[in-house]
């Protein structure tokens, strides 16, 4: 695995391994699991190469303490890119991303999604997203990139915003990969005690119970049960909520024909998890 920190020598490189074949792109900030390791095996499969990138992005982190917070392991994360043959790690520091600092940033329309679930909760967050998410895609330019399904309003953020700049780049949305409990693998889940982290498998229940019990018609009663579910296993719920799996419109009734995602955001311990899960 060759590591760049540079994005023009980047450029240069990848160039040469696109002349090749197709290229596959897996952005990531660190603290790596299994779920980032299943999007490598992943890209693997399907391209001639795959660069990664690591960069812990301040432009969307609205909580600035959440900045701090965030797990740093980058000699454990090279050990397990270089154990996954990933062929081009990029290492970049902020200044190579945001030369001219990022307080004063571009605005991109993304309409509902801005301001709804996540972007409701963390204000600007996904246009910090959409600022790294953009600048990435111009160095690296892969064919493919490859993200996982847990981030399931982010995944449809990128897509809009490669719509809005007019990138010829393929959207791979991966499925959630989790630990034995169920709880979706997440670098934040480094930050949870032994005993929170077991407990928090009851987001991942609350989801498989839903999918089991929806019925037609109003959903606000699994919503409420849901919400008082998270509160007796000791979380301090922010979001139970349903959406069209496709516009993330959100849904207050079903008819049984449309596809849903049920959403959930909830804090344990002072950490933000997140989950989701489609309803067919």
């Amino acid at each position: 695995m060759i590591i760049f920190k540079d994005h023009t020598a980047l450029k240069k490189h990848l160039f040469r391994l696109k002349t090749e074949g197709k290229l596959g792109f897996v952005p990531t900030m660190g603290a790596l699991h299994a779920g980032h390791l299943q999007l490598i095996r992943t890209a693997k499969e399907e391209n001639t190469a795959v660069v990664s990138s690591i960069f812990v992005n301040p432009a969307q982190f609205n909580d600035p303490r959440d900045f701090q917070k965030y797990p740093i392991t980058l000699e454990q994360d090279i050990r397990l890119l270089e154990r996954e043959k990933c062929d081009v790690l990029f290492l970049p520091e902020v200044s190579e991303i945001y030369p001219d600092g990022y307080s004063q940033l571009e605005h991109y329309n993304l309409g509902t999604l801005d301001t709804m679930l996540e972007g409701s909760s963390r204000p600007g967050h996904f246009q910090g997203v959409c600022q790294v998410v953009n600048r990435l895609l111009d160095m690296v330019k892969p064919h493919l990139l490859y993200l996982g399904q847990k981030d399931y309003q982010q995944c449809m953020v990128i897509q809009r915003l490669m719509n809005l700049t007019g990138k010829s780049v393929a959207l791979r949305i991966c499925p959630t990969q989790r630990e034995e409990s169920g709880l979706a693998m997440s670098s934040r889940n480094m930050r949870l005690t032994p005993a929170a982290r077991e407990k928090a498998s009851a987001i991942f229940q609350l989801l498989m119970y839903a999918k089991s019990q929806i019925q037609l018609g109003d959903l606000s009663g699994l919503q409420q049960y849901g919400t008082q579910f998270l509160s007796q296993q000791g979380f301090k719920p922010d979001y139970v909520s349903f959406a069209n799996a496709g516009s993330l419109e959100l849904r207050e009734n079903w008819d049984g024909e449309e596809s849903l995602v049920m959403l959930i955001a909830a804090f344990m311990e002072e950490v933000r998890l997140i989950d989701n899960m489609i309803i067919t």
